[in-house]
């Protein structure tokens, strides 16, 4: 059986995950928690891979938790055009993104979560490998960014599989829909 490969996400309200200067410092708003949210703890138990580019591993390094390497405990695969000597898990690869997801959907594992960066989102949307859509809107509208979704040459049907809200975050999620 194949993994299952997932997008786990956050976007504005007019679909950025980014500012136009590649900031993710907007993610971090001091919206109250009135809820228990474990949407990504509960996800995270079942990762054991994550792919990201480069740009969004230097924002997680630096930005998000600079102290400690939130996915030490999984194989990271970091897309660059320059690749680095391997960190314990941490792998700097450099080629085709979709190649990468085809070979360890092949091998046994949990689910192999795609981090981020529209440069590894939207070749794996053209090849209609995302299996599951988790999509964290935040309630603020950037006016321009990094786009999460870019123009593709395909159309993939999705079934929505449940949707809530959490302390001020609409939480979307999707699977694609098998084949005929």
């Amino acid at each position: 059986m194949k993994r299952k490969v997932s997008l786990f996400i956050a976007m504005s309200l007019d679909g950025y995950i980014a500012k136009a200067d590649g900031s993710v410092a907007w993610l971090e708003t001091d919206r109250p928690q009135t809820e228990v949210d474990d949407s990504y703890e509960t996800f995270y138990a079942q990762v054991d891979t994550v792919l990201l580019g480069r740009k969004t591993y230097e924002q997680v390094i630096t930005e998000l938790s600079p102290e400690v390497y939130p996915y030490e405990d999984v194989e990271s695969y970091i897309f660059t055009s320059a690749p680095e000597k391997t960190v314990g898990r941490r792998h700097f690869v450099k080629g085709d993104v979709v190649a990468l997801v085809e070979k360890l959907q092949a091998q046994a594992g949990g689910v192999i979560w795609i981090v981020g960066g529209s440069s590894i989102v939207a070749p794996l949307i053209e090849a209609n490998l995302i299996d599951e859509y988790i999509i964290a809107v935040i309630p603020r509208i950037l006016g321009s960014g990094v786009p999460l979704f870019q123009p593709g040459k395909r159309e993939i049907l999705l079934t929505q599989t449940n949707s809530y809200a959490k302390n001020g975050l609409t939480y979307l999620c999707y699977e694609k829909q098998r084949e005929k």
